[in-house]
């Protein structure tokens, strides 16, 4: 059971909300009754802890370190139940010395707390230590994430069942959840509900020699989950978990398998797309996230400039032809063609999608899933889409001759075509397209416009500093690049990495797009009728002022949107 209502604040603090407002705290998890309480007060959430903190008489605990040598004193289920952590502060580091005026049994235990501690509390932990408890308030998202760091993902799922600890919340249905495989199944969902919280794309269960590894891909790069020390005793629990979830056959562990999941967390509904192979030690299992509900990107959130911007408003407005977006996979082309429908879609648009799989959903849209299994190719399905009568068609991706052609002919017939395709740079594309099969004259009278895109690293806004640049590597870089030397003369400082709790440490936070944008004109067509090399091609374009992803590169390092790290890592030589 909950604390009583008055229990949960002080008493000055309680007489400011109604009955209602104190049980709506009462009801709230222990890690959202702040940012409840700053909701309530019409106050920031560090001036809603900075207050709570006074009136119930208590410190702040800003800069956060757990007392690595106190992290096994508590079971991990009361650590996550409650949101509380050891703390390392410095009168716990003087207790340990051999002249401390207490014994080690006396010396104080600081914990930080999401929320004010209770008599419930207080009890619980003094059955697992008599140590003098000193209590702190923190922001409930750096506990979170302390807790994760120290104790792993899923650790309060996976304590070993004679735990003596059951936590008063759980209760009810501490029966039901003694077993392993109940254990097992709380611990899957922790891990796919941590991933939503990090804004991770795709979840890795890899089993290796020894231990089971879990990673995350955040931001384009993989990043591995910290984990429960236990957790290899699980490892088939977990397999068969998730081939369970994904209505897979459990008993076959010769055979790929492919699945998908359905799963809720924190009020997103998501899509999972799941994938098994062999290995020498279990199955890997990895999970794609779709978000069904997840926030579109606009143009200008996506990174473009006001005159990208332009460019590709103003062939979108046209009534037919193709529009391709080029990059290698999760470079983000589906999310910028979903930027350019809601930027076009109205009430007097039909817009019809096929899409593998559909990751966002446009209002208004028709979207149409494609299912290989039971024929219904991007090929098959376009042949269907038009005969439906749409003023726009988007294509998730030209995959083959066949669905190249049905393309060309619908925006030749009056269509305008949005579509994707797996090249290193956008003048590529119209190489690409014929050596498919399709004829130059088709070709060159069909695309009005191709876009090549990466996605690089986005600084932390809240961390990122100026920081001096060596003139000679800068050089260098831009010379990698096939840019001007000479520009890094002029440069004396950039943004660069620091890292802080809103980023994890890492130094930055979400991704930015890098765009080439190849527009095509009389001497391009000509170029394309002759069977010009895509060398040719990009020369010809670039002299008609087309930005390359290089120069798109340098220009978000010295808005200090990103780092020359996060660029030559995306950008390779051969994408020159």
């Amino acid at each position: 059971m909950s604390a009583p209502v008055m229990e949960l604040l002080p008493a000055p603090l309680a007489g400011l909300l109604t009955e209602e407002q104190r049980q709506r705290l009462c009801e709230a998890p222990r890690d959202k009754r702040l940012s409840l309480l700053a909701e309530l007060l019409a106050l920031e959430d560090n001036a809603a802890l900075d207050e709570l903190a006074r009136l119930a008489g208590l410190d702040v605990a800003r800069d956060l370190k757990a007392d690595r040598a106190a992290l096994g004193l508590l079971p991990s289920r009361l650590v996550h139940d409650y949101q509380i952590l050891p703390l390392a502060v410095a009168e716990t580091a003087a207790g340990t010395d051999s002249q401390a005026p207490f014994p080690l049994p006396r010396q104080p235990l600081h914990l930080a707390s999401a929320w004010l501690p209770d008599a419930i509390m207080n009890d619980w932990i003094a059955t697992f230590t008599a140590r003098p408890l000193h209590w702190h308030l923190a922001t409930p998202d750096r506990v979170r994430q302390l807790i994760i760091e120290n104790y792993g993902v899923g650790s309060g799922s996976l304590e070993d069942t004679d735990d003596s600890y059951v936590a008063p919340q759980a209760q009810e249905r501490a029966e039901e959840e003694a077993d392993e495989e109940a254990a097992v199944v709380r611990f899957v969902s922790d891990v796919i509900a941590q991933a939503v919280e990090d804004q991770a794309t795709d979840i890795h269960f890899e089993p290796q020699e020894g231990q089971l590894r879990i990673r995350y891909r955040v931001d384009g790069l993989l990043v591995p989950v910290p984990l429960p020390e236990n957790l290899l005793r699980f490892q088939d629990a977990i397999i068969s978990r998730l081939k369970i979830m994904a209505r897979l056959n459990i008993s076959e562990r010769r055979l790929p398998q492919d699945g998908r999941i359905n799963f809720k967390a924190s009020g997103s509904s998501l899509d999972i797309r799941v994938s098994t192979i062999p290995t020498i030690y279990a199955e890997s299992v990895s999970l794609r996230l779709l978000n069904k509900k997840k926030e579109a990107y606009s143009m200008e959130r996506l990174g473009m400039s006001v005159e990208e911007q332009a460019q590709i408003i103003r062939v979108l407005d046209y009534p037919h032809g193709i529009i391709l977006v080029t990059g290698p996979t999760g470079s983000g082309k589906s999310t910028s063609l979903n930027a350019f429908l809601r930027k076009i879609n109205s009430t007097d648009m039909r817009i019809v999608t096929i899409e593998d799989p559909i990751e966002y959903e446009v209002p208004g849209a028709n979207q149409m899933q494609v299912r290989p299994e039971i024929g219904l190719t991007f090929a098959n399905a376009l042949r269907h889409v038009l005969r439906q009568d749409p003023d726009i068609v988007m294509v998730g991706e030209i995959r083959d001759l066949d669905t190249a052609e049905i393309a060309i002919r619908a925006s030749l017939t009056g269509h305008l075509v949005l579509s994707t395709l797996h090249t290193n740079d956008a003048p590529g594309a119209i190489t690409r397209l014929i050596d498919m099969g399709i004829e130059p004259f088709l070709v060159a009278s069909a695309i009005e416009l191709v876009i090549a895109q990466r996605l690089v690293r986005r600084l932390c806004t809240h961390c990122c500093r100026p920081q001096p640049v060596s003139s000679l590597k800068l050089r260098d870089a831009l010379a990698i690049l096939g840019l001007d030397p000479a520009e890094a003369d002029t440069v004396k400082e950039l943004q660069g990495p620091v890292g802080c709790d809103r980023c994890r440490g890492t130094g930055y936070r979400g991704r930015i797009g890098l765009f080439e944008i190849f527009r095509l004109n009389d001497d391009l067509h000509e170029l394309i009728l002759k069977r010009e090399s895509t060398h040719n091609l990009t020369n010809c374009a670039r002299r008609h002022g087309m930005r390359s992803l290089q120069q798109s590169g340098w220009e978000k390092v010295k808005a200090g949107y990103t780092t020359f790290d996060e660029v030559l890592r995306v950008i390779t030589v051969t994408d020159k």
